[in-house]
């Protein structure tokens, strides 16, 4: 998955650029997406930029769970393009949303949503290896892709709508869970527009 191995050298590449900043509060400003002084530069760089090392971490490794196989249904510069779009679509929704917020957006979050909304297209019975709490131990359990994915969706859009009636247009900070809605539900519908047609599998034999 070259594209997707890719990816996530360029996020790394820019977190390391970004902490050794001589003002990484003011290079976050400059190159994040601001709603209110939106920019469609700021759109693409800030799909790269992260909050921190967990924030950096945890995408990243969502990247490379999903993003291989998705990769390998759509080819190479498809899944490029189908990221960067994701990224674009969750970007302006979360910007529409909070339109007067002056707080920089960043992360790959948005586009990531879009390869987790493919996954749950293409792979739907594929199983997840999840950590999961039981009471105070932790199990490993695999969980089908389309309830893993599913449960997912279902509480970014919950936590979107508590995040709209808490905040009530005052534009404060946290997570931007309609940019994962809007990417997610981009990568549902954009996966039937951009994967490659299947190849049929021909089976030879010999009759004679």
């Amino acid at each position: 998955p070259v594209v997707t191995v890719t990816l996530i050298g360029i996020n790394i590449l820019a977190f390391l650029v970004q902490s050794q900043a001589a003002d990484p509060e003011a290079f976050v400003r400059t190159w994040g997406l601001v709603p209110a002084a939106f920019s469609w530069v700021a759109v693409f760089t800030s799909m790269f930029l992260h909050g921190g090392l967990f924030h950096l971490g945890g995408n990243m490794l969502y990247l490379w769970i999903f993003g291989d196989n998705v990769e390998d249904r759509l080819g190479h510069g498809r899944f490029l393009a189908f990221y960067l779009l994701c990224g674009v679509a969750a970007a302006v929704a979360q910007a529409l949303l909070s339109p007067g917020s002056r707080v920089p957006m960043v992360g790959a979050s948005g586009a990531i949503a879009g390869v987790m909304g493919a996954y749950f297209v293409l792979y739907p019975r594929s199983r997840i290896v999840t950590l999961v709490p039981i009471f105070i131990f932790f199990q490993i359990v695999e969980i089908p892709a389309i309830f893993f994915l599913g449960l997912w969706f279902v509480l970014q859009f919950l936590s979107g709508v508590g995040s709209v009636a808490t905040a009530a247009g005052r534009g404060s900070g946290g997570i931007a869970f309609w940019a994962h809605v809007a990417g997610f539900a981009a990568g549902v519908v954009g996966v039937f527009l951009m994967r490659r047609p299947e190849r049929e599998r021909v089976e030879w034999w010999n009759d004679r």
